[in-house]
């Protein structure tokens, strides 16, 4: 997708419709700087109001998605391209997101090697060496459920008995038993408890 085009192409329609970027971010209950954002191309309309901005533009969200007022003939090609340029951007992103939940992990567990190492090996007092302790832990504390957050959304979980993909909810993710990314949790589809593994792609 050609966001310089997408945007161009909402400033085009926000005129048409006698809007200002204000008045328009006043509808979709944004600030005006996300609408210049969209339309100097730096950014793109996010999904939850991507369907208001379009009844408001009067387009649809394929004409959005490729800058201009797609025509009957080319729809539905337009539309299969879109929709698959948005899978691909949506597993680059997710494969972005895990290595970002691996480098965090990484980090915490580092720090709190680190400062737990020096409280052992350097001469001090016990309360200052337990209050290394404490604050080597706290990292690793913070970055857990940030890190589960990641693990649950980024991607898909593959159900072995069915084969179903699937985000499960944050509850499912954090009570299941666990070897890595694949958990043992209820299929969604088949309702049995099976190991499920991590997936980046729906197919």
């Amino acid at each position: 997708m050609n966001q310089s085009k997408i945007g161009r192409f909402i400033a085009e329609r926000r005129k048409n419709a006698n809007l200002t970027q204000m008045q328009l971010a006043e509808k979709l209950n944004i600030t005006d700087r996300a609408v210049s954002k969209w339309e100097t191309g730096k950014s793109m309309p996010d999904a939850s109001i991507m369907l208001e901005l379009c009844d408001v533009l009067k387009i649809t969200v394929n004409d959005l998605l490729c800058g201009e007022v797609v025509t009957m003939d080319n729809y539905n090609k337009e539309l299969e391209n879109n929709l698959l340029e948005m899978a691909k951007q949506k597993e680059e992103a997710d494969k972005r997101l895990l290595s970002l939940e691996i480098l965090i992990g990484v980090l915490s567990i580092a720090a709190m090697f680190a400062l737990t190492a020096v409280a052992s090996l350097i001469q001090m007092e016990d309360r200052l060496r337990i209050l290394l302790i404490v604050i080597g832990t706290v990292p690793i504390l913070l970055a857990c459920p940030f890190m589960l957050k990641i693990e649950q959304t980024a991607g898909y979980y593959e159900c072995k008995k069915c084969g179903h993909r699937y985000v499960p909810a944050y509850k499912s993710v954090f009570f299941a038993t666990h070897v890595g990314r694949t958990r043992h949790m209820r299929c969604p589809e088949c309702h049995k408890k099976s190991w499920h593994k991590k997936v980046i792609s729906k197919n």
